[in-house]
């Protein structure tokens, strides 16, 4: 089961850090189809949040199709995230832990790793954006381009 933790001093809603964590997890595979989430008395009690904050989360994760809300038996996980490299066991995500051991054994806090990843995924983000406008403005990428 999976245990929310709520930053009040992040600027993001309550709510949206329940979707996100919930995101994560079933990303990561935390979470698997037929988990059962944490009941929103039980979520309240560990954050200390509005129990409509917890019930908004869970609508907007039912109406995203990643759970299922069974009325007296709780909310249920009905879809996966996890994509080929973030198991446990892959290589990739063990070259993403030592890569973060290194960086936090440097020095880096949380938020210095993740602002370093983000920078990065924004950068390939923006590449990619300009290249899929690219081949779909009808120009075409020949090797020597690429």
């Amino acid at each position: 089961m999976i245990d929310y933790r709520i930053d009040r001093g992040s600027g993001v809603p309550a709510y949206v850090q329940i979707i996100e964590q919930t995101e994560r997890a079933l990303r990561m595979g935390f979470l698997k189809v037929g988990d059962k989430l944490p009941t929103a008395k039980e979520v309240v009690a560990a954050t200390a949040i509005n129990p409509n904050t917890v019930l908004r989360a869970y609508r907007d994760l039912e109406q995203a199709g990643l759970v299922e809300l069974r009325r007296g038996l709780g909310t249920f996980v009905t879809r996966s995230l996890v994509r080929p490299g973030t198991e446990d066991d892959s290589p990739l995500r063990r070259e993403v832990t030592d890569w973060v051991a290194r960086a936090r054994a440097g020095g880096l806090e949380r938020a210095d790793v993740l602002a370093m990843v983000t920078a990065v995924l924004d950068a390939y983000g923006n590449e990619h954006d300009s290249h899929t406008r690219a081949i779909g403005n009808g120009r075409r990428r020949t090797h020597d381009q690429a």
